[in-house]
């Protein structure tokens, strides 16, 4: 047992250490109905017309990390299959580095073709690498044909100034993942989560008083804000202006959700780990309730299985009544090839990764969710998988109200996020004045807006 229960929480820490915008491998099976040969049929993935042999070259972070590689190559081995005229020259390179390195190759003249590419950094990389607008490249008809069946709210993610610049590919969104053990210790039902921040509060004190485990913890104060920015919408606040012109997170309704996260600290209903901490204790069956990433669920039902106690799941919790928005964290598909060919094959592979076989994949072998939501309920996709992980079904609901992850317009957007989450973080770590903490933030981030 104890060795089952260090590689469930080795495999948390790296899940959180490649980067809280990826996901960790996801356990089960799908249905096999969908094979190399489907692959041709699905829309956009059969062969390209003509002889003409074309290769290029995909930075993926996802071929980076080794619980999503296998799921990762078995997109391109099955692409390749259906269009044999086509290689996809897949690189691996860190989430943490993408950026840097694409940035780079652009300067020494050899950029890749296909980027996957953070949602928060989309502002930079239309205005500074050369990503191609989809409408531009793709007659209207196909582009349109291709897209039906997407997720409205999915699409939106990779869209800028009315033009499509990344097709989403790989997202999750902040769920409330609790221990069903520790509700049943601390005189709680495990049937009735907290949907409101006050019942978190209340469900957290009582778990703190009643076990011997901490209650909640919040994560997403560090790394990206997609976490933060999830939690100020669903108070009815945005970080930026409609007009991308303003920085909003001094506004009331921002000093209102870090003002909750702060009082969950102070009150001592959260702990006050980091978010690498939290994991590893979360998986030990130390706290009662994390909110965090959904892709970190395969991850947290092996621990619960090794631990033995029970996993559970509950959408993001709200202000209130107040609609809650919850923010996508994941990346799109951007085009960066120049070259006419180069361009076509670089669509026809995001066509099909995008497909209902891609997203086959994509949720049953990376971890993701499915952005073609209807795959669900077919029974040639994921629709035996889904009944075998229900988990995954808090996930699907909140695709419904997802919130587009804002980017920072600028050369300075980095600079902006890191401003934003040292200020929530000095105020969660600590019982300083809120207000003057979060508007003096937004203030020198409006400074960095050029």
């Amino acid at each position: 047992m104890a060795s089952k229960k260090g590689w469930a929480t080795g495999l948390l820490i790296l899940s959180l250490l490649a980067t809280t915008a990826c996901g960790s491998n996801t356990a089960g099976t799908v249905n096999s109905g969908s094979n190399v040969a489907d692959a041709s049929a699905a829309e956009g993935s059969s062969a390209a017309d003509g002889n003409e042999q074309v290769t290029i070259k995909f930075y993926s972070y996802n071929l980076a990390i080794a619980s999503q590689k296998e799921g990762t190559q078995q997109l391109i081995d099955e692409f390749e299959a259906a269009n044999p005229n086509i290689t996809v020259e897949g690189i691996p390179v860190p989430s943490t580095e993408i950026n840097a390195k694409v940035q780079a190759d652009i300067a020494a003249g050899s950029p890749p073709d296909v980027a996957q590419l953070v949602f928060d950094g989309l502002d930079f990389a239309v205005n500074n690498f050369g990503a191609k607008a989809l409408e531009d490249i793709v007659p209207a008809d196909e582009l349109a044909q291709n897209l039906e069946g997407f997720s409205a709210n999915g699409l939106k993610l990779g869209q800028l100034n009315g033009k499509t610049y990344g097709l989403p590919f790989t997202f999750s969104t902040p769920v409330l993942f609790y221990n069903a053990k520790l509700f049943e210790d601390a005189g709680l039902d495990p049937g009735q989560p907290p949907a409101t921040w006050d019942e978190v509060k209340q469900y957290a004190l009582q778990i703190a008083d009643k076990t011997d485990a901490s209650g909640v913890h919040v994560g997403g104060s560090a790394g990206n804000d997609w976490i933060v920015q999830a939690l100020i919408g669903s108070n009815g606040g945005k970080v930026l202006s409609d007009d991308r012109k303003t920085i909003e997170f001094g506004s009331e309704e921002a000093i209102g959700a870090v003002s909750m996260w702060q009082d969950l600290v102070t009150s001592g209903a959260s702990d006050k780990l980091n978010d690498s901490e939290v994991i590893e204790a979360f998986s030990q069956g130390k706290v009662g309730m994390l909110l965090f990433t959904s892709a970190l669920q395969s991850a947290f039902l092996a621990a619960s299985e090794a631990g033995g106690w029970e996993l559970k799941a509950a959408a993001l919790p709200s202000f209130g009544e107040q609609p809650t928005t919850p923010v996508n964290s994941g990346s799109s598909l951007m085009i960066l090839a120049d070259d006419a060919a180069k361009q076509q094959a670089a669509w026809k592979f995001l066509q099909f990764v995008t497909s209902e076989r891609g997203y086959t994949i994509i949720t049953s072998k990376i971890g993701y969710l499915p952005l073609r939501p209807a795959i669900v309920e077919d029974p040639e996709y994921l629709k035996g998988w889904v009944e075998e992980n229900p988990l995954i079904q808090v996930n699907l609901a909140q695709l419904e109200r997802l919130t587009p992850w804002v980017s920072y317009p600028g050369a300075n957007w980095f600079q902006i996020e890191t401003t934003l989450l040292d200020a929530v973080q000095k105020a969660i770590q600590s019982d300083d004045d809120v207000s003057t903490i979060m508007k003096d933030a937004a203030a020198r981030a409006q400074a960095l807006i050029q």
